[in-house]
Order: C-alpha cells, then structure tokens, then sequence
C-alpha cells in the first residue's frame, strides 16, 4: 500500500506508443515500462496528459492500463493509474477498471469541459474514490479544469477522504507557490514539474509526475537524490533551467503539447523506443526535431545522451 512515507520521488508518466495506423503498440510500450522500472525509477504513471487520456476510448483505455500494472508489477514497481474524465461516471468506471486490475493509486482531475461548481468538487472526489474501493487517490491539479483549488478546499478533500494521498501540483495552482506547498505538505504529498525542485523541495515537494526522468533516468535521479541528501545540486538545476528555457524558445511557438514535447526527450536521448507522433488535432514533433534537442545537448547538456 502506497503511503505518504513511499509515495515519493520522480514516477515516470510515459506516452503511449502507437503504431502508424494509430492502434496501440503494446509490446513497445511494455519495453518502456520495464525500462523504466529497471532503471530503478521509482514508480509508473500514465493516462495523464502526456499518456493522451483525452485521446483515447475505453477500451483502449482499459488495454494500455493493463498493461501498465502487469509490466511494473513483474518488477515490483507501482503503478498510478490516471481516471481523468469530462463527467462523474467516466471517471469512476476508469476508476473501478484500475483497482480490478490492481493499480496501486489513481489519479483524477476535475472534470474540465465546463467548470463545476464549488459544492460539486468534494462530491465528485467522493464518488471516484468510492469507485476505486481502498486504492490511494492523487488529483492532478491544473489550470485546465478551468477551476483551481485553495488550501482550505484540498483539506475538505482530505477531512472527507482520508485516502487523498498526493497532489500533483501544476503552474497556476496553490502547490506551486511556496507558500501553498508548504501548506499542503502538511497533510498531503505535493508532486512539481522538474523546474520547480530546486525552489520547492525546501517547502516540502515530494515526487513529481516526471517526463524528464525518462528522457535521462540516471541524471535526473541523480538531481533528485542531491535535493534529498540536502547535497549541492545548483549545478545540475542551472543546466535543467537552461534545458526548459531552450525547448520554450524553440518549440513553444509551434504549439507541442506535453506529449509531443516527452515523446521527442525520450527518444532523442535514446531511452524511450515510443512513437514520435501523439495522436492528432495536436502537433508531433518530428525526426528534425528530434536532431535539433540532440544537438542541443551535445553542445550544453552531454549527459542527457549517456544511457
């Protein structure tokens, strides 16, 4: 059972493979979670935004958590299953689908094609939660629901749902504040983005629902024991903030979405053996992309290219 005490650091929330037909590659996705687990990374996530939730049926769904749990359990790692939906019922038969298959946490946003009320926000976890029968919940937080929550709202959550175990805290919301995360770590685990470790570890941070962990595992696990070990890790941050600063300047203005941007980390540092192209309306990166982020880290980064 995933508690506060091991329901840390860096989790892999890895894309999904699709072969050129758009149909699910399992067996390279399988590749990539054991990958993953083998490299000592701490735990699996997917069917967040850059496993493409919104992207995806059911059924395919139910196909690429299955073999999300099966793949991370034959090593022993964990799994975080994502039960996002645009309605109630949606996330909680995602939710029921993950505890029979025997993830180890879900994780939910708040419902995001219309903004839901106030009073719905505690019911709604309430009933996904239930679903999920005695699994640990997380909510992934982000400015997308079109609602953030306070402080006060996420201790709701936890005085009525005391399985309410972790937060994954994106920019615009209270946990990536200083003052927020050290507020919710006092009764919930708060998981930042990779930029945000170095300045919010010391307010409590966590884990974090990571790409860059699977675009480098040994460099990014490195980073991440420095903070914990309480070692000098400015280095190793200064170049993470140059990385972030150089993808937003190249590719920001050609609209990538967190999956096109994991896809091209992962497979430009040769760790990952996904599909380089998401599923459409939103843009893929492609091949030259793929060169331009290597040549990057030749020049500036050449560590990110040692696996």
């Amino acid at each position: 059972m995933l508690t506060r005490e091991n329901f840390i650091g860096p989790w892999a929330g890895l894309p999904v493979a699709w072969t050129d037909d758009d149909r699910f590659d399992e067996a390279t996705y399988r590749a990539d979670v054991r990958a993953c687990c083998q490299a000592g990374i701490p735990g699996i996530y997917t069917a967040g935004t850059t496993g493409e939730f919104y992207a995806m049926e059911f059924d395919e769904f139910q196909q690429v958590a299955r073999a999300t749990v099966e793949e991370a359990h034959r090593c022993d790692t964990p799994a975080m299953i994502g039960v996002s939906s645009t309605y109630t019922r949606g996330a909680a038969r995602r939710a029921e689908f993950a505890a029979e298959i025997g993830a180890d946490t879900i994780q939910a946003a708040l419902p995001f094609w219309m903004e839901i009320d106030e009073e719905e926000i505690v019911p709604f976890f309430k009933e996904v939660d239930a679903a999920a029968g005695n699994l640990p919940l997380s909510i992934y937080e982000t400015t997308r629901a079109k609602r953030t929550l306070t402080v006060e709202q996420h201790r709701a959550i936890k005085d009525a749902i005391p399985r309410y175990t972790m937060v994954k805290s994106n920019a615009g919301t209270i946990g990536c504040t200083e003052d927020g995360c050290a507020a919710l770590s006092r009764f919930v685990n708060v998981f930042v983005g990779e930029g945000s470790w170095r300045r919010l570890w010391p307010r409590g941070a966590t884990g974090s629902c990571s790409a860059m962990v699977y675009w480098n595992p040994w460099v990014v696990l490195d980073y991440w024991q420095r903070l914990s070990a309480g070692t000098d890790a400015n280095e190793i941050a200064d170049r993470f903030d140059r990385l972030f600063e150089f993808l937003a300047n190249e590719f920001a203005p050609r609209g990538f979405t967190d999956t096109a941007y994991d896809r091209m980390g992962g497979i430009a540092s040769g760790f990952l053996s996904t599909s380089l192209r998401n599923r459409s309306p939103y843009p893929s990166a492609t091949t030259p992309d793929v060169e331009i982020l290597r040549q990057w880290y030749r020049q500036n980064f050449p560590e990110m290219l040692e696996v």
